[in-house]
Order: C-alpha cells, then structure tokens, then sequence
C-alpha cells in the first residue's frame, strides 16, 4: 500500500508547472504498463530529457499529472511534479533541493 505512504494531497494547492513550461526530467521514466505500445519496463524518457507541459490532470484526486510533450521523441509522457524542474522559471528548486529544504526544517 504505497499510496499511504505519500505525505500529502498534491492537488489541495495549485500545479507546480503549467501548460506551455518547459520542463526537464531529472529522472529516467520507465513504462509501468500504463504507456500503450511499448513494453513494460522500457524506457520513455531518459533524466535531462527536455519537453513541454501539455495538458495537467489528476491522479486518484491526489496527485498532478503533468502531460509532457518530449519534442525530440516525438512522445507525450504522464509524469508526476517529483519527476522534473523547470526550465522557465530560473529560481525554481528542483524536487532534491526542495526535500532537503523540508527534512531541515521543523
């Protein structure tokens, strides 16, 4: 029961990335059998992989999902806020430096 685990309800503040930001991924995504056409456990975008957010939904109405556009695949890809940093927003932290912001303090 891994959703237990997860600390808090994304969607009770605003999205962290809009339609139209260009984002980069700070982690390899692999298919976890959501991902039509492709097999599961294959790669859909490698970390430092850089793309557009699309379109935003929901998740289990806890979690943003942010539908990524990979120019260079040619491939929109699900991804969740943990998974990228901004590339429009130059004082954005991204999720590393954001965690060990929140484990120092309180």
């Amino acid at each position: 029961m891994w959703l237990a685990r997860e600390q808090e309800v994304e969607i009770h503040r605003p999205p962290r990335f809009r339609p139209g930001e260009r984002v980069r991924a700070i982690r390899h995504i692999k298919n976890d059998g959501t991902y039509p056409g492709r097999e599961i456990g294959e790669n859909l975008v490698r970390k430092g992989e850089e793309g557009y957010v699309r379109d935003i939904g929901t998740f289990l109405q806890q979690f943003f999902i942010y539908a990524v556009e990979w120019i260079d695949r040619g491939t929109v890809v699900g991804m969740r806020a943990r998974e990228l940093m901004s590339l429009d927003k130059a004082d954005a932290p991204c999720s590393a430096e954001e965690n060990a912001e929140q484990g120092t303090s309180g």
